[in-house]
Order: structure tokens, then C-alpha cells, then sequence
């Protein structure tokens, strides 16, 4: 593949650098957060509904992402996009602190002898410190998907270059993070184990604080226009009307042809299971049958190694499978593996190997749903590229984006605290023997979502071949070769009109 800092210049390969190093210290962080989080909610909520509150958390943590990165809009308008990054991470990281201050200033030590030990403290603050904190979440989610124009401009070949760079290393901190976050756990508790979570954001905000950002003399112009016209709490209802407008957009278009229906089923139910795999069947697995919630981490750790790989093979594989259906029907076959959890009954000294055994099983499982994540991210940006207009209030794309991710977010909140319920009622009335849940949670429930994204990767027309070229007509461009057909087009007819400007003189 060559240098892929090959056509970067010296200012953006220092800049690429400092994000990247930011990423990472900002994923290896947010893994070592959220997993003790959700250990910390299953432990401190009672047992007799403590996974249909944990729900519930994640649900309004997800919800006010949403809200987040609403938010995000008018304030990178105001002010330079990495100032509003760096203030979004640093806010993060101290809110992420509260539940450590809290925790340790009413009692809460580190575990002794194995018996955890917490402090003396209402678990109900969690919902409104974690509702807060998805706010900054959603910000930075979204702000690092936008940044990246503002490191090295507008080329395609260097935007696709650095984001494939940038993934590559946000999956390994990912994975790492992950890992390490279950060995914190053990040693220090759920509740004292992201300590080094704030640390690590404070280090991403001061890194990406030193970010050069181009166009600098725009960005402040565009600042002091929108400072003149509308007050920031108006820009962002502005936003919020603007969600509700793309959000529309997105369902008409969606339900127009079987050319974009197929995208609830294909994108939004796949994303649902993914999260709740991670989120919820494996932290609940870990404490009720490995009886150690910590080996949750060890088990998304190989989840997050299994993305990393599947995105690794989208990006060398994109000529030979050229459509995402490959991808997809991997993706729901995949799916089936689950059904190891139900018939799982390891001895509890073999523990911690059947954690890592499980890691190694969730590798294919994460494997096809990042690769179809992927692909069909390219093909949504593909079949929606013609329908773009400048003119336009509402961008397609965004509108459609928009629509499957408040799709996400319905679903995740409606359906986990019923599935939660699932989990606590066995738990509670089945001599705290949770496998029946999982037949129901694991089993069937991704036995059903197999049969449906197998079955809505045959509604698009041409998907009944096993690799297809194309499908409703779309070819999902290859950005790179097309860039230099453009700049081989532009190159000559300049030299076109010089010859003619010769000929003439």
C-alpha cells in the first residue's frame, strides 16, 4: 500500500499525528468508563430489576448523545473545531470523576479479599450524571467524524487515507482498553477503576488543543457572522428543528422503494444487536454465570478486535466484494454464534479461561457486523450521492443517517429494559440461573434477527447473486480512483486551453 502519509505535507502529518495520539487516549479512557460503569450499575442497582436499570442508564445515555451531538452544530460555527473538541473531552473527563469522588468520599475502598466495597450512596445519581455525560459523548462522537476536513482539507485521498489510518489505531486502543479495563476492575473496583479515565481526557483535550486547523481565517469570519445574526441557544434550537426536518426527510425517503427500506433491517437492528451485546448479554453473563463481572471487558475486547479486523478486511477486499450483501449475510450468520451462551456452564475455577475463550468467539461475531457496517456505509453514501442538491435545506444523506440512528435509539431504549426484565425475572425466580434468559435474550432473539437481515439482503434489486456488482442500480464509487480521473480530467483541459491560448497567439 505504500507511505500512507506519502501525500500529507509536513503541517498535516504533525497534525494527523496529534489527533491520532488524542484518539487514542480517548478510546483506551472511554473502554476502561464504560465497561466499569455497567458493572458498577449491575452491582450497586438491586438484583431483583438490577439489568432492566442498567437498560434503562445506557438507554438515556444514548438518548442524550443524540442530543449531544445536536448540540455541536452551531457551537463549531462559533468557535474553531478544536477548541469545542477539546472542551468537549475536557468537561467529559471531569464529569467522568464525579462517580470516583462520590464513591471514595462516602466509603467506597478497594476490593479486600475479593468482597468489593463500596460507598454509602444513592445508585438513582446515576441516571442524571450519565444522562449529562452522553451529552459530551455525543459531541465528541460526532465532532471526530468532522474534524478530519479540517486537518488536511477537502482530498478524498487524504481524507480516506487518515481515516483508515485513525481507525486502525482508535480499534487497537479499543481493544487494549478494553483488556486492561478488566484488570483495573478486579484490582480497584468498578467504582475506582475508570480513575484514570479523566486523566486520559484531560491528556486528548491539551493534544488536540494543539491541533493547526486550515482555513483558520474563515472559520473566524463564518464565527463572527453567525455571532451577529442569531444568539447560541437560538442556533440550537435551530438545530433541534433541523433534526426533526432531517429526521422526516430520512423516512420518506426511506420508505419510497425497496431501494432504501431494506436499510432499517439492514443497518439499524444489526447496530441494536451489536451494542446490546456488548452492553448487556456479555456484562450479564460475566457476573451471573462466570460470577465475575470484570471478564465482561475480556469479552469486548475481543469484540473490539473482531471490528478492527473486519474493518481491515472491508478496506483490502473493497474491489473483490464490491457491494456490502456479502458482508451483511456473513453478519447475520455470525449471529447464530451466540447461541454458545445459553449451553455455557463453565466450572468457576476455569472462569477467566472461558472469558478469553468467549473473546475469541466474539472475534467472528464483531468481524461481520463491522465489515457490513462499513460496506454499507459506503453504499448509503453512494446510492444518495445523485440525490444531493446544494439548494437543498436537508441533505439526503444526513437526513437518512439521522432517521437510522433515532431508529437505533427507539429501539435500544424500547426493547433493553424489557430484555432486561427478561434477565432479572429468571434470575430472581430461577435459583438465580439466568440460561433460560439467555436461550430467549442470546438464542432467539439473534436467531430472529438473523432470519430478517438475511431475508432484507434479498430486497434489493440484484442481491440474488452470491457476490453481486451491483445492486438497485448503485455502484459504490471507489473515491480514490475517481478523485484522480477528476484531477486527470482537470489536468487536461488545462492543458487543452493552453494549447489552443498557443495556437491562437
Amino acid at each position: 500500500m505504500g507511505n500512507p502519509f506519502q501525500d500529507f505535507t509536513a503541517t498535516e502529518k504533525r497534525n494527523v499525528m496529534i489527533y491520532m495520539g488524542g484518539i487514542m487516549l480517548y478510546k483506551f479512557g472511554l473502554e476502561a468508563f464504560t465497561g466499569s460503569i455497567t458493572l458498577l450499575a449491575s452491582d450497586r442497582f438491586k438484583e431483583a430489576n438490577a439489568f432492566s436499570n442498567v437498560a434503562i442508564l445506557q438507554g438515556l445515555n444514548q438518548a442524550f448523545q443524540c442530543v449531544g451531538s445536536i448540540a455541536i452544530a452551531p457551537l463549531i460555527r462559533r468557535f474553531p473545531t478544536r477548541s469545542v473538541l477539546s472542551a468537549s473531552i475536557f468537561l467529559f473527563g471531569i464529569l467522568s470523576a464525579l462517580i470516583i469522588i462520590i464513591d471514595v468520599s462516602t466509603g467506597g475502598k478497594t476490593p479486600e479479599n475479593g468482597k468489593k466495597r463500596y460507598g454509602r450512596w444513592d445508585p438513582i445519581i446515576l441516571f442524571p450524571i450519565y444522562s449529562i455525560i452522553g451529552i459530551c459523548h455525543g459531541m465528541v462522537e460526532l465532532i471526530r467524524r468532522v474534524i478530519p476536513r479540517d486537518i488536511v482539507g477537502g482530498d478524498v485521498i487524504k481524507l480516506k487515507r487518515m481515516d483508515a489510518i485513525v481507525h486502525v489505531f482508535y480499534e487497537i486502543a479499543g481493544t487494549s482498553g478494553a483488556f486492561f479495563s478488566a484488570f483495573l476492575v478486579l484490582k480497584l473496583g468498578s467504582a475506582i477503576a475508570p480513575s484514570m479515565t479523566p486523566f486520559l481526557f484531560v491528556l486528548a483535550s491539551v493534544a488536540w488543543s494543539f491541533i493547526g486547523l486550515l482555513e483558520a481565517d474563515h472559520d473566524n469570519r463564518k464565527r463572527l457572522e453567525t455571532l451577529e445574526k442569531d444568539s447560541l441557544l437560538r442556533q440550537i434550537g435551530h438545530g433541534f428543528v433541523h433534526f426533526g426536518q432531517s429526521v422526516y426527510v430520512g423516512v420518506k425517503i426511506i420508505f419510497s422503494s425497496r431501494k432504501f427500506i431494506w436499510l432499517i433491517p439492514g443497518y439499524a437492528i444489526p447496530l441494536f444487536t451489536h451494542r446490546y451485546l456488548e452492553s448487556q448479554l456479555s456484562p450479564a453473563f460475566a457476573k451471573y454465570v462466570l460470577l465475575e463481572g470484570a471478564y465482561s471487558q475480556i469479552m469486548v475486547g475481543g469484540s473490539n478486535f473482531g471490528e478492527l479486523l473486519g474493518a481491515l478486511f472491508v478496506l483490502f477486499f473493497a474491489k473483490i466484494i464490491k457491494t456490502p450483501i456479502p458482508w451483511l449475510r456473513l453478519d447475520a450468520l455470525g449471529l447464530l454464534i451466540v447461541w454458545v451462551l445459553p449451553f455455557a456452564h463453565p466450572d468457576p475455577a476455569n472462569a477467566l479461561a472461558y472469558a478469553w475463550t468467549l473473546a475469541a468467539i466474539w472475534i467472528p461475531v464483531s468481524f461481520g457486523w463491522a465489515a457490513g457496517d462499513v460496506s454499507l456505509a459506503a453504499y448509503i453514501q453512494s446510492a444518495l450521492h445523485k440525490l444531493e442538491n446544494p439548494n437543498d435545506k436537508v441533505s439526503p444523506l444526513g437526513a437518512v443517517m439521522a432517521f437510522l440512528y433515532s431508529f437505533y435509539i427507539v429501539l435500544y431504549a424500547a426493547l433493553g429494559p424489557v430484555l432486561g426484565k427478561v434477565i432479572d425475572y429468571y434470575y430472581n425466580n430461577n435459583n438465580k440461573d439466568i440460561h433460560p434468559a439467555l436461550i430467549r435474550v442470546g438464542g432467539i432473539m439473534y436467531s430472529v434477527v438473523c432470519v430478517i437481515l438475511l431475508l432484507a439482503t434479498f430486497i434489493p434489486k440484484g442481491s440474488f447473486a452470491f457476490n453481486p456488482d451491483l445492486i438497485d442500480d448503485t455502484q459504490i464509487e471507489d473515491e480514490e480512483e475517481e478523485y484522480r480521473k477528476q484531477q486527470a480530467l482537470q489536468h487536461d483541459e488545462i492543458k487543452e486551453i493552453k494549447t489552443n491560448q498557443e495556437v491562437k497567439a
